[in-house]
């Protein structure tokens, strides 16, 4: 049986229940999440249905409506919490093994069927602002951590200072390139060289 999300507060009759933090309802909102995210990488956004995000989240519909009245919103949490730990970056004190280790876990999270989801959802957004937001943002996110990495290698003078938005853009483009040819896998050796380049490249223009 559906399980339903009725386990916040109400104050006055008919008001939008304010969900307690944790808790029935803070598990019954992570499986509508897991559902729309696993939904998305199935059918793109496009084809998302509350019903189907219901009945494989194991929920009342009621539930999914009642905590994401706006479709493009539920997308976007759904999007942002599979973001949040997509791409890790670690900080080894290695630069470019760093950097490296990233660009292979980046391409392994984008070749799954999220990543080619969230691709599509990229391709889809520019015609729906609530998604383009939601989009961009998952890509920021993912990529925060990078040029966090970045900044790091400036002030400990690993590199030159530079724009780590721009360079990350750089690194990232390749591993994008490859998945939508999907001629030859990106491999290793593909990332390495990826980064020797960019590296090179900053050393080169360094004032």
């Amino acid at each position: 049986m559906a399980e339903d999300v009725e386990t916040a507060e109400t104050t006055d009759a008919g008001a939008r229940p304010a969900a307690r933090p944790g808790g029935r309802n803070a598990r019954v909102r992570s499986q509508i999440l897991a559902a729309t995210t696993e939904l998305v990488a199935r059918n793109g956004v496009a084809g998302l249905r509350y019903e189907e995000i219901a009945e494989l989240a194991g929920v009342n519909k009621n539930s999914v409506y009642r905590n994401w009245p706006d479709r493009a919103e539920l997308v976007s949490d759904a999007l942002l919490r599979y973001a949040e730990d997509s791409s890790p970056l670690h900080d080894s004190g290695d630069l470019r093994r760093d950097l490296v280790d990233f660009l292979m876990v980046l391409s392994e999270r984008s070749s799954s069927s999220i990543g080619r989801a969230l691709l599509q959802a990229g391709v889809a957004a520019p015609g729906n602002t609530d998604l383009d937001e939601a989009v961009r943002s998952v890509f920021d996110r993912r990529l925060a951590t990078v040029r966090r990495r970045f900044d790091s290698a400036v002030e400990k003078g690993e590199i030159p200072p530079v724009d780590s938005y721009f360079v990350t853009e750089l690194l990232s483009g390749p591993v994008y390139l490859y998945l939508i040819r999907r001629r030859d896998p990106f491999t290793r050796e593909v990332a390495e060289k990826t980064v020797d380049v960019v590296l090179a490249g900053l050393n080169a223009t360094a004032p």
